[in-house]
């Protein structure tokens, strides 16, 4: 099968594009015939290692990873496609069902693989059918944001809340929390670029901010929680810590998505799924590009300035 593999930490172009073998299922697992997966900021992060090992993060992933090189050299998180082979005592799906799988079950228990025409997971890791409605690129933008964003938007209380602002708003992770914030009765407020406003306006935010002519900060509105959901690329996080501070009420809450390693949730995912199976929330796209191209995605993903998510399609071999 052909697989993007990373076989050294740096830049993108480490990422070759190979002949591997295809994975065998063990007794538990099922294999995906991946039609879609997605390059992300961890991604890049996990390709670059740069976190410095010392750093608490760092220290986890080089030993989930390896110090070094990649334990195992094909990265991806995310695959959307159809279940093609099961192992013996898998029961879940049957063949041909199509899916969607998050590789990362929790902090310490992260499978990676999907950047592959083919990938084996535990039946009972985060593993959810895809709804009929959306394509396998549209499924593939989902379940990334959708974890990272109900984990902090849960840290910050948010089903609690009534006036919550959204700093990158236009992001994967940014996106998905204006509509899931929306979605449970908060007034959201996006913080974005001049270009992304109507993006943000059409998910649902009551107000759109332009960051490049106003500081939100300055103005007389009170948040009672505040979401940084800014790309690690791009963000000075201790003027945006200041900068939030000043707008948050007196018992406000105020979440980074560099607080902290996410956790995942089963629920979570079935959760946003449905939501996406009914029309209430929509994945938002910006480019898309073959498996072929993932060097050419990853730097895409590192200028920071990306709308949403970035997609790759995986083609398959006719005789597979």
């Amino acid at each position: 099968m052909k697989a993007i593999v990373c076989t050294k930490y740096g830049p993108p172009e480490v990422l070759q594009l190979k002949e591997v073998e295809k994975p065998t299922p063990k007794k538990n697992e099922i294999r995906i015939k991946i039609h879609a997966t997605t390059a992300t900021s961890s991604d890049c992060i996990l390709r670059g290692f740069n976190i410095p090992a010392w750093h608490p993060v760092g220290l986890m992933m080089g030993i989930m990873m390896g110090f070094g090189k990649p334990r195992n050299p094909i990265l991806g998180l995310v695959a959307a496609g159809e279940v093609d082979s099961m192992g013996s005592d898998a029961k879940r799906f049957k063949i041909g069902d199509p899916v969607v799988a998050y590789t990362a079950l929790s902090p310490t228990k992260i499978r990676l693989g999907t950047y592959a025409q083919y990938n084996c997971i535990p039946e009972d890791w985060l593993v959810v059918r895809k709804p009929s409605n959306l394509t396998y690129e549209e499924a593939a933008a989902i379940p990334y944001p959708g974890e990272l964003a109900m984990f902090f938007l849960k840290k910050g209380d948010f089903k609690n809340r009534k006036n919550v602002l959204i700093v990158g708003a236009s992001g994967s992770i940014g996106t998905t929390a204006v509509q899931l914030t929306r979605h449970f009765g908060a007034n959201v407020t996006g913080v974005c670029s001049t270009s992304n406003l109507e993006l943000v306006r059409s998910l649902g935010a009551k107000e759109v901010i332009d960051y490049t002519k106003e500081d939100y900060s300055k103005r007389s509105e009170r948040y009672d929680m505040i979401l940084d959901a800014v790309p690690q690329q791009v963000a000075d996080r201790k003027r945006l810590k200041s900068q939030a501070q000043n707008a948050l009420t007196p018992d406000g809450k105020y979440v980074s998505i560099d607080d902290g390693i996410a956790k995942t949730s089963y629920e979570d995912l079935v959760l946003i799924m449905d939501l996406a199976k009914s029309g209430e929330f929509k994945p938002v796209i910006d480019k898309s590009y073959q498996l072929e191209q993932m060097v050419e995605a990853h730097r895409y993903v590192e200028t920071g300035h990306k709308k949403g998510n970035v997609v790759i399609t995986v083609k398959q071999n006719k005789k597979t």
